[in-house]
């Protein structure tokens, strides 16, 4: 099969199925903490941040969701668009098809459009062991004028796919050496069931220069995989693997413990600006959504934009009602200690 057929039923698939995890994210059941006497002006938070040498208006990296058809191409120009009137972050979808099939690079290509934002390609770490040279890195990184490199690590997902690619032994030297001769940031990122604290180590002591947890509790891929199953036993196979997964603050609380140095991402089910207060109240330093951004836009810029301004608005809100300022100072002081029953 084409990768931008592949790339399409993806598309399809994440826009009219249900396919979230089983898993919650955590979130639900972690609180801020109300200040009634902020001490602050709703005027004065602002949710500005930086990340690997870029400001960002607000704390979002909109993550790798498409590329390689058409339709992918659509939903870049108006991430794009978006990204670069509100100023965040956007990693581009998976950028294996645009080296196999050169003439779906245009679907990835932004920087016109969007001259000023962080942006970031993506690639499939294991590709690593089959082909991917740190050249290929170098020239999707140089023809889409990028300032990182996204690898992404999705072992339940290969496994799950029809001639997946499923042999990841060896991949962390060929990361580390990734990392040392790539001119650009290299990030790693799980896709929706987490990176374990062991896991978050061994790819800091690689030399990455950040993590996107990427838990479950958003969209599943084993359930995306499960709905293109073209035999029934594909089909079974993928089924109990619905609440499979770290979910997102189980990971990011791993991952901040074990790398207090390194850029924490969070996402997985991220859909609100008081979802990623908790986050940052953890230890993120910025979050990641993709899923609840998708219908938004498959529609227009506009409706991402409309999406961002809600988002930052409930961050900015909530950052007023718990005291917070600037982002700078946030931590697990602003969360409400579980109470025990």
């Amino acid at each position: 099969m084409h990768h931008s057929q592949r790339k399409q039923d993806h598309l399809d698939i994440t826009l009219q199925q249900d396919v979230a995890s089983a898993l919650p994210t955590g979130l639900d059941s972690i609180r801020l903490r109300h200040c009634a006497l902020p001490d602050i002006a709703l005027g004065d938070v602002d949710p500005v941040i930086d990340f690997l040498g870029h400001r960002l208006a607000t704390p979002l990296l909109i993550s790798s969701m498409t590329g390689g058809s058409p339709a992918g191409g659509r939903i870049n120009h108006n991430l794009a668009m978006a990204a670069q009137t509100r100023g965040v972050a956007l990693g581009l979808g998976s950028g294996r098809v645009a080296l196999a099939e050169p003439d779906t690079l245009k679907t990835f290509d932004v920087r016109a459009i969007a001259p000023d934002i962080a942006l970031y390609v993506n690639i499939g770490a294991v590709q690593l062991n089959y082909g991917l040279t740190q050249d290929d890195c170098r020239r999707l990184v140089d023809v889409l004028q990028a300032d990182g490199l996204i690898l992404h690590l999705n072992p339940l997902q290969e496994a799950l796919q029809a001639d997946g690619n499923t042999n990841f032994a060896g991949l962390l030297p060929k990361i580390a050496a990734l990392c040392a001769t790539l001119p650009v940031p290299v990030m790693v990122k799980e896709v929706g069931w987490g990176l374990s604290g062991a896991t978050a180590a061994a790819l800091a002591t690689a030399g990455v220069a950040a993590l996107d947890v990427a838990g479950a509790g958003g969209t599943s891929w084993s359930e995306v995989e499960r709905h293109r199953a073209d035999s029934a036993a594909a089909h079974d196979i993928a089924l109990p693997f619905r609440d499979w997964g770290l979910t997102t603050v189980e990971s990011l609380i791993e991952a901040v413990a074990i790398c207090p140095q390194l850029p924490i991402i969070a996402s997985g089910g991220i859909r609100t600006g008081v979802d990623a207060l908790k986050c940052l109240a953890l230890g993120a330093r910025l979050v990641g959504m993709a899923g609840a951004l998708l219908p938004a836009a498959n529609q227009s810029a506009a409706a991402v934009e409309a999406a961002i301004d809600s988002f930052t608005a409930q961050l900015r809100v909530a950052m007023f009602a718990t005291g917070v300022a600037n982002l700078t100072s946030v931590d697990a002081s602003i969360l409400q200690r579980a109470s025990h029953d």
